[in-house]
């Protein structure tokens, strides 16, 4: 096992402890007020920015209704979007994080680093990312026969519409790519892998730090039709973060995950956008098979860091 988790928070520069130690606050408490002021926050400058957008560059019938302005110009709405999450969720977290230990070791803290086997262990995730689909479809399936209010449906599926509408237009591919695969990849992972897997880590350990990061990471997306893969999705993260000790894998397999569903959408819409019943489930077998390779995998994972370590 990787021991590069920064699991020794004691400073290297003397002088005062760092803010957060030095006010007497608990580093998962601020991680969370963090994680709620940063929603918020992105939420603000990605509207402000993309009507902004809208009111400069136009492209849209002045007749047409403002809200429906907005929707024609989808590019622009991912444009805020992406500004939302690269100042806050990437820039922001990134200042925060120096609330929780020195300046010096900020990069430790969110795991910015690499070592010799983290090429390898990224190939592996990567892998890993696409051989464990048919458990995230099946657990999307249990999610969705779970009683959830008819808004947070309807909002998801208005979501997925807008996506999937975007996407049959021209040139939309690589601007997909760029604002639902790359820069989410980046950004969602300084925050949740990076900044809030080692607050929590701090303080209750990482087991705890994997599985809370992890639900954290499903509830900030407001998907509750989509919280269980949402939330396993985040604890695999976490979990290949731990165990790499870099943020390198998990943004690769990030950017994975996302960028096949923007494929899948393009080329094969009507199997992005099947309804999610028993009837249309895949074969029980797939699931199976899906199940074993995921966990051959994850050992794998945790043979090659232990061969990397004992090598050191």
């Amino acid at each position: 096992m990787n021991s590069q988790q920064p699991t020794d928070h004691t400073p290297i520069t003397p002088g005062m402890p760092p803010w957060v130690e030095r006010n007497g606050f608990s580093d998962w408490a601020v991680a969370v007020l963090w994680i709620v002021l940063a929603f918020v926050l992105f939420q603000i400058v990605a509207g402000f920015v993309s009507v902004a957008l809208i009111m400069i560059v136009g492209g849209t019938d002045p007749g047409v209704d403002f809200g429906d302005r907005l929707l024609q110009r989808m590019d622009l709405l991912f444009i805020g979007n992406s500004a939302g999450q690269i100042l806050f969720l990437g820039f922001a977290t990134y200042k925060v994080a120096g609330l929780h230990v020195w300046k010096d070791r900020v990069k430790t803290f969110l795991r910015f680093r690499t070592f010799p086997d983290t090429g390898r262990i990224t190939g592996l995730t990567a892998v890993l990312f696409i051989v464990v689909q048919p458990v995230i479809w099946y657990l999307g399936y249990l999610n969705s026969q779970l009683p959830v209010p008819d808004y947070f449906s309807e909002l998801q599926q208005s979501q997925y519409e807008m996506i999937e509408s975007f996407l049959r237009s021209d040139g939309a591919l690589l601007m997909a790519m760029v604002n639902i695969a790359f820069v989410p990849a980046i950004c969602e992972e300084v925050m949740f892998r990076g900044y809030v897997l080692s607050a929590f880590e701090k303080n209750w350990g990482i087991w705890p730090a994997i599985i809370v990061s992890g639900l954290m990471f499903g509830l900030f997306h407001l998907q509750l039709t989509n919280l269980l893969p949402l939330a396993s999705l985040g604890f695999l993260l976490a979990l290949v973060t731990w165990i790499s000790g870099s943020l390198v894998p998990a943004i690769v397999a990030h950017f994975v995950n996302n960028g096949s569903a923007v494929l899948l959408s393009t080329y094969f819409p009507d199997m992005a956008v099947t309804e999610l019943t028993a009837e249309t489930a895949p074969p029980v077998w797939t699931l199976i098979a899906s199940i074993l390779l995921t966990a051959w995998l994850i050992r794998q994972l945790f043979v090659s860091s232990e061969s990397e370590s004992e090598q050191r």
